[in-house]
């Protein structure tokens, strides 16, 4: 059996207030939750059974994914009554899993296109105690550096700097040997990238850097879940979750939307929102029970859930509720 962790646990403060009711994962990119593109993912990648470990709003995931039988995969549910950190949160969560070898660990905010079975066969050729998912960005100020050899292996992991000596980042998603994870103390906060990444270097773990430069998307703000719903819509980014669209959009059928609306590629209207008439959307994201007044032109822009635009509003690169 193949087994993975979700951690999903995280409050999304720079997405408020889109996240004060909703937790970041469960917000909706391309039509679905996030996690759902995740899950599928892993499913993807021949991974039968994941845990989700939740904190914040953890009774929200359960009555959308139940226990993944329509998904194809197997789903349990491990909540954190107070946050223990990465590490704490996947020692809290490999609890209920029933495999036995090594656990795929996803960042609940990473939208990827990277071989996340290449990854599990190159952990495993290694036999290696952790293999990280390293891909390139432009600025590795705000991530985790990592260094490595020409070989993989990996020498130097460094938390967020000034001065980063590489612009090779933790990508968040990690294959973990089970003795790694039963080493790691139990509940306790704990920071797998300030801690136990630091601390298996220190006693020459075989850590491995898995490089791959395929797409890559940090989902932390309002600019990132409208790129990554734009992306997913034109096909720049695949996920098998993305539900069928129609003219290269995305609108639900709880939607309520004028015949007179012209909606361009790009868009999705979320449930139980309305567009009245004349409204015309291009590469728009409107949120759950939003309204968009006639007339209005709305282009590249984003609407928060049950924000309420005004008839004849003209925006274009905006974020309207936020």
């Amino acid at each position: 059996m193949s087994s993975a962790i979700l951690l999903v646990g995280g409050m999304g403060t720079r997405l408020q207030p889109l996240t004060l009711s909703t937790p970041k994962p469960m917000l909706n990119v391309a039509g679905v939750p996030f996690t759902e593109h995740q899950i599928v993912k892993a499913r993807e990648a021949g991974i039968t059974e994941i845990v989700l470990a939740t904190s914040f709003k953890a009774e929200l995931f359960e009555p959308y994914f139940g226990n993944g039988e329509k998904f194809g995969i197997s789903i349990k549910y491990a909540v954190e009554k107070e946050p223990l950190g990465t590490g704490g949160a996947i020692r809290n969560a490999a609890a209920m899993l029933s495999g036995q070898g090594p656990v795929a660990i996803f960042n609940g905010d990473v939208l990827s296109a990277h071989d996340l079975a290449g990854q599990i066969s190159f952990h495993q050729s290694n036999k290696a105690d952790v293999t990280l998912y390293l891909t390139e960005v432009a600025d590795a100020r705000a991530f985790g550096a990592v260094e490595y050899e020409s070989d993989f292996r990996v020498r130097a992991f460094n938390e967020k700097m000034e001065n980063p000596p590489t612009n090779m980042i933790n990508a968040g998603c990690y294959i973990f040997a089970r003795e790694v994870i039963d080493s790691i103390p139990e509940n306790e906060v704990i920071s797998v990238e300030r801690q136990t990444f630091p601390k298996l270097l220190e006693e020459q773990a075989r850590v491995f850097a898995y490089v791959d430069r395929s797409y890559w998307l940090d989902i932390g703000t309002p600019a990132a879940l409208l790129k990554a719903t734009k992306d997913l819509l034109s096909g720049a980014m695949y996920s098998a979750a993305t539900p069928a669209l129609t003219g290269g959009c995305y609108i639900s059928p709880t939607a309520k939307v004028d015949s007179s609306a012209e909606i361009e590629a790009g868009t999705v209207i979320g449930a139980e929102a309305i567009v009245e008439a004349g409204v015309r959307l291009q590469g728009a994201v409107v949120g759950k029970g939003a309204r968009v007044g006639a007339r209005s032109i709305l282009i590249d822009t984003f609407i928060a859930d049950g924000a309420v635009v005004p008839p004849a509003v003209i925006a274009e690169s905006n974020f309207l509720g936020f």
